[in-house]
């Protein structure tokens, strides 16, 4: 397709991208009413694995498609996009949602920033042991991320002192979130289920449309990889964590974040086995060891402000973590630029 050809898909799918990660933050709200579960869980394993499914079909396209470095590129650049969305949100509830969630949060960036850390590091391996052409890296990173996935269900609430006198005053529900509520349990599960659909539909037209892009333009696909379609697939999860503040489930929302960035990085197994020329990581470019740290940087930033973030670090009503959040950003996305 053409230039604007490719513009115009992208656009139209990723408008399909928002609306189905609308609907999922509701939906999931109400299971775990409904259930009586954490909703720190709840964002962490079920909605951000709903969020993160168009990173699960935008990586094995690419990969099919034999762009590694796109594939790579997004796993990272989503990981730092949804670092920003916290961000985001923070200016957005003028600093009062960080402070309001639970502690536990801070383990599960643990093990984000680990899993990521080990990928990074693995691009600079001068050899890469693999297993029937899937290089032993994403296997250990899936192991480790099916051990997190038990540990998280196990681990105690961690909540703050005082909590309950920081929360968000909650908003009215709307549209979809007042319908959720007067569904039955199977019928949420299954418009759930229908929404994730949606964002399995509508992730490959997204990444073809950006690898288009990248092809007609010229522009690097390390840099577009953590630029467009890293934003891009993490669409769903910035609706989906607004409309979780919004209904005042913000562990919740921060929760759907580091859970998607954790299982970001167990994603590129599958990139790996659709990757058919050997390792995938064998193959991408040593500027993605950049955009790994980058991503690293960012979730170590964003736990540093959820664990000692009070009212006393506000400066005239402006939110310093999340401005940090936001320059960390552009400098790394602009040495991305300069160095792919």
């Amino acid at each position: 397709m053409g230039l604007w050809q490719a513009i115009f898909v992208f656009l139209l799918s990723a408008a399909v991208l928002v609306k189905a990660g609308s609907s999922l933050a509701g939906y999931a709200d109400q299971i775990a009413e409904r259930m009586r579960m954490s909703r720190l869980f709840v964002g962490t394993l079920m909605l951000a694995f709903a969020t993160s499914l168009p990173e699960v079909v935008a990586e094995v396209t690419a990969a099919q498609a034999g762009a590694p470095d796109l594939a790579v590129g997004d796993l990272f650049g989503s990981s730092m996009a949804n670092m920003v969305i916290l961000a985001v949100i923070d200016l957005l509830y003028r600093g009062r949602v960080w402070p309001s969630v639970e502690l536990g949060h801070a383990r599960v960036a643990s093990v984000a920033i680990a899993l990521t850390a080990i990928v990074a590091l693995s691009i600079l391996m001068p050899t890469r042991p693999q297993i029937l052409g899937v290089g032993l890296t994403p296997l250990a990173v899936i192991v480790l991320y099916v051990l997190a996935v038990a540990w998280f269900r196990r681990m105690p609430l961690l909540a703050r002192p005082g909590l309950d006198d920081r929360r968000i005053p909650i908003q009215k529900p709307t549209g979809w979130s007042e319908k959720a509520a007067q569904f039955s349990l199977g019928k949420l599960w299954f418009r759930f289920g229908f929404s994730a659909a949606f964002i399995l539909v509508s992730a490959p037209v997204v990444t073809l449309s950006v690898k288009a892009i990248a092809d007609q333009t010229g522009i690097a696909q390390t840099f577009l990889g953590a630029l467009a379609l890293g934003i891009t697939t993490s669409l769903p999860e910035l609706v989906a964590s607004i409309a979780s503040v919004r209904i005042g489930a913000y562990d919740m929302a921060v929760g759907n974040l580091f859970g998607s960035n954790v299982g970001n990085m167990s994603i590129l197994v599958f990139a790996d086995i659709a990757y058919t020329e050997g390792p995938i990581l064998s193959a991408v470019s040593p500027a993605h060891v950049m955009t790994g740290l980058g991503a690293i940087l960012l979730m170590a930033i964003a736990v540093a402000a959820i664990v000692g973030e009070s009212e006393q670090t506000r400066i005239r009503k402006l939110e310093p973590d999340a401005i940090v959040l936001l320059v960390a950003y552009a400098i790394t996305m602009t040495l991305i630029a300069v160095y792919s």
